[in-house]
């Protein structure tokens, strides 16, 4: 054992550790979010007023001025922006070749000061790979707001082990791309990884050597490794991904979980909702469960996190990031918002209204539409809920979204006897239906029984739906049955993505429905 895991054993560390987290648990807690809110937003107009964005929208008129005067200009004279339109304008802006965008930019200056050392690869689903910056105030940002998560749950939890132990961390490919010298581009979490501090790395599993794996290879040593190692007390990942982890290691141990993994204590979870996954975790782990929290972290901004014994997430605005929000009725047919649509900041929001997240944040992305939306439930906390990505089925002008589909999903599991492990949905156009996919264990149902099912859940949740159906504008939906595996294969095959945080999109997002197609077709010849 290294001295730095006998220093984390030592009691009168771990007192100490428990002790700090306890306080800045309570700092947190007292932040007044609007207010945070406002100095966030100030000092993002101050640092970035001498670069080439903050000059090209005068951010200097903007400083020193009242907030709400400030904001009131910002909003007018910067427009909403996606990624294709800062490629465009900022990020590409002098190469206009569009091979130099299969590798990130250079940006030096341009809409954050100085050069932007690391860039977080995302696999676009319709597009090539986004490279979004993410700038070293960014990294702390992120890591500030990680300690604050543990160090919330370590004070509401002074029996906890995990100061003790380790994380299972499920990252993606670890691989990263030199841009040019000192520039780098990757997944997040390979990022994550690599420039981590120092002292965590005998804390967080795996090692590099596994974390390189092919993700078959990967899956494998991570559930041994779980099996071995009783000092990993966290694992953090995607629920799928997870959920496969879990399952191996029953495959291992020929045992059931709670007697397999008796020190796992909480899994941190986030990237896509939990609840069409809850009821088969709650079987692998035969009523046994750790705790759980959920987050909603995203490569552009963290953004929210789950305390112990609240059921929702909590809105964190204070990393970095000034939040505006667009009435999800107020985005046009592609799931998008107008460059100057009625944006409101957090202190204006309605609890029980669907909004679209608009960013402007520390490594330079200025009214960013990320393209991921959310409901508030309560402004007293800011409790919000993941209603899912701008993307919804709406081919037949239905307009379901991705929080119902995934609502469909949880109630046809919990009828029993269904144990849906991965789906996706999209519209089969010809046929004026949708088309589902559904991945699960053989369980003798019948694909009529889970289309009732499903068609009934969005007829109960989503009023244009049922009236369509009753119309006969959409007909009953097809439901095809793949084995467990078959939509992994699917992607790993036909996209060259599997694992780690690559999530399957549950909503097919092509203009043309061609994803749902090409998984159909591949189902057929498999």
């Amino acid at each position: 054992m290294g001295m730095l895991s006998k220093l984390q054993r030592a009691e009168p560390l771990q007192k100490l550790l428990y002790s700090q987290a306890v306080k800045r648990a309570c700092r947190f807690n007292r932040q007044d979010p609007l207010e945070a809110q406002r100095l966030i937003f100030r000092d993002l107009i101050d640092t970035a007023s001498s670069t080439q964005f903050g000059r090209d929208n005068d951010f200097g008129r903007l400083r020193n001025i009242w907030f709400d005067v400030a904001y009131k200009n910002y909003k007018s004279r910067v427009p909403i922006r996606s990624y294709q339109d800062f490629m465009t304008d900022y990020f590409y802006h002098d190469q206009p070749d569009p091979v130099s965008q299969r590798s990130a930019p250079t940006l030096d200056n341009m809409t954050w000061p100085g050069t932007i050392r690391m860039f977080c690869e995302t696999s676009g689903t319709t597009a090539p790979s986004k490279f979004i910056p993410f700038s070293d105030q960014m990294f702390a940002e992120n890591r500030r707001a990680a300690l604050d998560m543990i160090s919330c749950y370590l004070a509401a939890n002074p029996k906890s082990q995990i100061l003790d132990g380790k994380v299972l961390y499920m990252s993606g490919s670890t691989s990263l791309t030199s841009v040019k010298r000192g520039v780098w581009s990757g997944d997040m979490s390979a990022l994550t990884l690599r420039f981590r501090p120092f002292y965590l790395t005998p804390f967080v599993e795996p090692h590099a050597e596994i974390s390189a794996l092919p993700w078959e290879e990967k899956l494998q040593a991570m559930a041994e490794l779980l099996l071995q190692d009783d000092r990993i007390r966290v694992i953090s990942g995607v629920p799928p991904w997870i959920i496969l982890l879990l399952k191996r290691c029953i495959e291992i141990g020929k045992r059931p979980l709670r007697e397999l993994l008796p020190h796992l204590e909480l899994i941190i979870h986030g990237g896509t909702s939990m609840a069409p996954y809850r009821k088969e975790i709650e079987t692998l782990f035969g009523g046994h469960l750790p705790q759980f929290l959920e987050l909603l972290p995203s490569s552009e901004a963290f953004m929210a996190f789950q305390q112990p014994g609240e059921d929702q997430m909590q809105l964190t605005p204070y990393y970095g990031v000034f939040f505006e929000f667009v009435r999800f009725e107020d985005l046009d047919a592609q799931g998008k918002p107008t460059p100057y649509a009625d944006a409101v900041p957090l202190e204006q929001v309605e609890v029980g209204q669907r909004y679209a997240i608009i960013l402007s944040t520390c490594s330079g992305l200025w009214r960013y539409h990320i393209g991921d939306t959310i409901r508030f439930t309560s402004t007293t906390p800011h409790f919000i809920e993941f209603t899912g990505r701008d993307r919804f089925l709406d081919k037949l002008e239905e307009k379901v979204t991705q929080g119902e589909v995934e609502q469909a999903i949880a109630a046809l599991n919990q009828t029993g006897g269904w144990n849906v492990r991965e789906f996706m949905v999209g519209a089969d156009i010809p046929g004026r239906r949708h088309q589902w996919i559904l991945a699960l264990q053989e369980n003798g149902r019948s694909r009529a029984e889970a289309a009732r099912i499903l068609d009934s859940t969005l007829c109960q949740r989503n009023a244009d739906y049922a009236a369509f159906r009753s119309q006969g504008r959409i007909n009953a939906p097809d439901v095809l049955l793949v084995p467990e595996d078959g939509i992994y294969r699917w992607s790993q095959a036909e996209r060259g993505k599997l694992g780690g945080q690559s999530k399957i999109p549950h909503i097919d997002p092509t203009p043309d429905s061609s994803m749902i197609q090409s998984l159909v077709r591949y189902r057929s010849i498999s």
